[in-house]
């Protein structure tokens, strides 16, 4: 059991080892099927990876993409160019450093993430609907907001 001792209101000890395995097993398999959600005219991982981090982080560089993805500059370069040439991103001159380029997302790349996360916000809604009844609905609503906060603190 970990350092911190918790209790349910009864004074029962609770299992927080147990609890932290079980929800990293279980998001994990959600987080990978709902990862494999095909979208047509979808994006690779690369692409959808780069494209999210300028939509969440702001303007960046390759080689800062490249370092945060943990990838090699010229693999980086093929993504991009690959998001470059679908009007997905843009390169602009930094206007602190003309000899560098910023990379920024168009609103067509917007529009492409919006519509991943829809598909995949389908996909879940679809199995809610199919698989669920309403007291589990109502447990799994109750939950978000914790897995949110759990998310928050890691």
């Amino acid at each position: 059991m970990s350092d911190e001792s918790n209790t349910l209101d009864g004074g029962d000890a609770v299992d927080t080892d147990g609890i932290a395995a079980a929800l990293l097993a279980s998001v994990s398999l959600l987080v990978r099927r709902v990862r494999q959600v095909p979208v047509e005219g979808g994006l690779t991982m690369p692409e959808r990876q780069a494209l999210s981090r300028l939509d969440r982080e702001g303007p960046a560089t390759s080689s800062e993409l490249a370092r945060q993805a943990q990838i090699t500059a010229q693999a980086m370069g093929a993504t991009l160019g690959a998001l470059q040439a679908r009007g997905l991103v843009e390169r602009r001159p930094d206007p602190e450093d003309g000899r560098r380029v910023i990379l920024t997302v168009t609103d067509a790349g917007r529009q492409e993430l919006r519509d991943k996360r829809n598909a995949r916000a389908e996909l879940l809604s679809r199995a809610l609907s199919g698989t669920f009844t309403p007291a589990e609905l109502e447990q799994l609503a109750a939950a978000a907001p914790l897995l949110e906060r759990l998310a928050q603190n890691v």
